[in-house]
């Protein structure tokens, strides 16, 4: 939905997106209902667009290279830089480094991680949130983080190690029918050559030690090589990359994995979880 707030919020690339759109459709002599016949949109649609109204979506940006592009590639090379337009302030930093990470290793104690969520696993956390957010606030946040999916079947592949504390399995969100197609979704990406699912059990606690007492992290190895830590609570974010504490993490994370399920044990978990009508 259009609201007026979203001409300020919106980003530069949005702006951009929207100038372009209206040079190219005025260019080819298009009216907004014109082009909006042409790509599947009312001509309401166009003006909220190049007003920043409701800047475009990723299927809107795809409609538009095709039908007043001419070639050029900007509103494809647009799509990126619009999806992390929509990311929350404190992820930006590290959504560009997500998606050119060699390695990415992730442990999740409250919720299964954002990079493997379902659309519909994903609109119940934020759409759930509080304060609570308006509905296209929401669907942009959705599309945003299902975006980042690319990165399970990226060329070169990235090789991505997560690991769940067991009651991120068990904790519904929406619904139990939500949850259950979110751990069916998690065996089908377990099963991909380039990742690894694994999961701490419940009753860690009671074996005398348990290493992620300390909550969530992000251990990312960049395109340069370079090892890194992105850490986030309560909607701030640190991104650690003093090589020291870097090195601590590091070592933490290891001992957890070295506490969870192999990775075969753990899939047949989410399977039997997944299987269960009530979890």
């Amino acid at each position: 939905m259009a609201r007026a707030e979203n001409k300020v919020e919106a980003g530069g690339t949005a702006h951009l997106v929207a100038a372009l759109a209206k040079a190219l459709r005025e260019q080819q002599k298009l009216t907004q209902d014109e082009l909006g016949k042409r790509i599947g949109y009312t001509g309401s649609a166009i003006s909220a667009m190049e007003t920043c109204a409701q800047p475009a979506s990723d299927k809107m940006l795809v409609s538009l290279e095709e039908q007043i592009g001419g070639g050029l590639g900007v509103f494809e090379k647009a799509r990126k830089f619009m999806l992390l337009d929509k990311y929350p302030p404190q992820f930006k930093n590290f959504a560009l480094m997500e998606a050119e990470a060699v390695t990415l290793s992730s442990y999740q104690t409250y919720q299964v991680a954002g990079l493997f969520q379902t659309p519909e696993y994903a609109r119940a956390l934020i759409g759930g949130g509080f304060p609570r957010l308006p509905d296209a606030k929401v669907d942009e946040l959705v599309e945003a983080r299902i975006a980042r999916r690319a990165l399970l079947h990226r060329d070169p592949p990235a090789m991505i190690e997560l690991i769940l504390d067991e009651s991120a399995l068990r904790r519904p969100f929406g619904s139990r029918e939500v949850l259950q197609g979110q751990l069916q979704s998690l065996t089908e990406d377990a099963e991909r050559d380039n990742v690894s699912i694994q999961v701490v059990p419940m009753e860690r606690g009671l074996r005398g030690g348990h290493a992620g007492a300390h909550g969530d992290m992000v251990l990312v190895e960049t395109k340069e090589h370079h090892r890194v830590v992105y850490l986030e609570v309560e909607e701030e974010s640190l991104l650690v990359s003093d090589p020291a504490k870097v090195a601590l993490l590091n070592h933490r994370y290891a001992k957890i994995r070295t506490q969870a399920l192999s990775p075969d044990d753990s899939l047949n978990l989410i399977r039997k979880l997944a299987g269960e009508e009530r979890i």
